[in-house]
């Protein structure tokens, strides 16, 4: 998802995102507990704007496009969109990537008694199989799953979540019907 939603044109009518199979979102992010203790929370903040562009350098690690957010002025976060959950996993544990070298040394610190609750981590990761999301764009352009997966007339996957829902690609198609 390169670019900016603020500048995109917005595609009018209702669409939805084009995937196609399982989706894997991984929602990360931080809350500065103590404004003061910047020392603390500013490597962690600046840390995945360093992973994001390393991930976008080599689009085989599986990282299909993200978005940045904030909650408050405390809690800033991020919604990727992963190829799968082996590439995820795969970059996570990769010693030659930035995600381990952070990690690494947030762990140090947190058994060395360092952080002190100055900052907090979090992350969720979601493997969202084929027929369990859908997804509406009224007058956007292309965002979140749509930007990564692309963007489609909502006629083609049904005008209501329903069918939506029930929507399978052509591979999901002849699995079942393999069976």
């Amino acid at each position: 998802m390169r670019g900016t939603v603020m500048f995109a044109k917005p595609v009018p009518g209702l669409t939805t995102a084009g995937a196609e199979g399982d989706v894997v979102v991984l929602l990360i992010g931080m809350r500065i507990n103590h404004f003061w203790a910047v020392h603390h929370w500013l490597p962690v903040l600046l840390a995945m704007p360093r992973m994001l562009r390393e991930l976008g350098k080599d689009k085989s690690r599986g990282l299909l496009g993200h978005v940045l957010l904030t909650a408050s002025p405390r809690t800033y976060y991020v919604v990727q969109y992963w190829e799968s959950k082996e590439k995820l996993y795969s970059y996570a544990h990769s010693p030659d990537m930035f995600h381990h070298k952070a990690w690494a040394r947030i762990n140090r610190q947190e058994r060395a008694g360092k952080l002190r609750q100055h900052v907090g981590r979090w992350h969720e990761a979601y493997v969202v199989p084929e027929g369990s999301y859908e997804s509406i764009y009224a007058d956007m352009p292309a965002f979140g799953l749509a930007a990564v997966h692309g963007q489609i007339p909502l006629e083609r996957r049904g005008r209501s979540a329903k069918e939506r829902f029930a929507h399978r690609s052509a591979k999901a198609k002849a699995a079942e019907e393999a069976r």
